[in-house]
């Protein structure tokens, strides 16, 4: 495969988004390790959560672009996406998504028994997501879902269980990544009305839709209190949120309803400044962490 096409390749998968749950999913990992073993994940751990993450969330981010092609190629906005201008084909993004699952089944496999059971639920919950704008305003949240179970996933890949409380923090990603997502389809309001596409932003307008991906993302900083209360983690967790706080507060006073022009740098820049800002912190508090 040439160098071109790999770009084109990662293009489609958005792969650089990978920022987005991955540290979220580390963070669950390591607060496994540190609560029911005293230690770190190991090296082989780390190394198929992360591949597990990105291959699951490029089988649905490639399924994603297979079922909106039609939408893709009339929304001026999506029109250069790789399958939109045939850059791609479809049955190389078949191909391409077979493999990616094949891979992120294989992961699995190499943590525990119980991710390989739970690895065919997971990708169901994934490609799901692609369907929901048809029928539902609150499809972002069924892509936060999607995203947010990765701490949990984490967890169990290291322990073979799950504890209780990472579904805290898995409340908090679904809110997260839901609440950025309606930022992002304030983009696309006359289109989806068109197309006759479900959104939060369609449906109670973009000014409106901007005061609600504000309240689930306050939640979002609520959740993240009661999770290191829970676990009664150190001060760097609480940093931590602060930092994540302050972010989302200077996320979204770069969008207003009627200027939407620094969406961008608010939906990549910063959400990724907060994941990694999140691992970095919790996990400084994993390693004071008298368990």
């Amino acid at each position: 495969m040439s160098r071109t096409r790999i770009g084109t390749v990662l293009e489609m998968i958005k792969f650089e988004h990978s920022v987005f749950a991955l540290p979220f999913a580390l963070t669950g990992a390591v607060l496994a390790a540190r609560f029911t073993a005293r230690s770190w994940p190991s090296w082989p751990q780390v190394l198929w959560i992360t591949v597990a993450m990105v291959s699951a969330r490029s089988a649905a981010m490639t399924i994603n672009r297979i079922v909106d092609l039609r939408y893709d190629r009339a929304n001026p906005r999506t029109a250069q996406r790789a399958l939109a201008t045939g850059a791609l084909s479809l049955s190389f993004a078949w191909t391409f998504t077979v493999c990616a699952c094949a891979v992120f089944l294989v992961a699995a496999w190499r943590l525990n028994p119980l991710a390989l059971k739970l690895a065919p639920v997971a990708l169901a919950v994934l490609f799901f997501y692609s369907f929901t704008k048809r029928f539902t305003h609150w499809s972002h949240l069924f892509l936060g879902f999607a995203l947010g179970v990765s701490p949990a996933a984490a967890w169990i890949a290291v322990t073979g269980r799950l504890d209780q409380r990472m579904l805290i923090l898995c409340a908090a990603v679904t809110l997260w990544v839901g609440g950025f997502d309606v930022l992002y389809a304030c983009q696309d309001v006359e289109f989806d009305r068109s197309a006759g596409l479900f959104s939060v932003p369609r449906r109670f307008g973009v000014a409106r839709a901007l005061g609600i991906a504000r309240a689930m993302h306050a939640v979002v900083v609520a959740l993240l209190v009661w999770l290191a209360a829970s676990f009664s983690l150190p001060w760097p967790a609480w940093l931590g949120i602060g930092v994540v706080a302050a972010l989302l507060t200077y996320e979204h006073s770069l969008v207003k309803a009627d200027d939407l022009s620094r969406l961008d740098a608010a939906f990549f820049t910063l959400n990724g400044y907060i994941s990694i800002s999140f691992l970095l912190f919790w996990g400084a508090a994993a390693a004071l962490w008298k368990v």
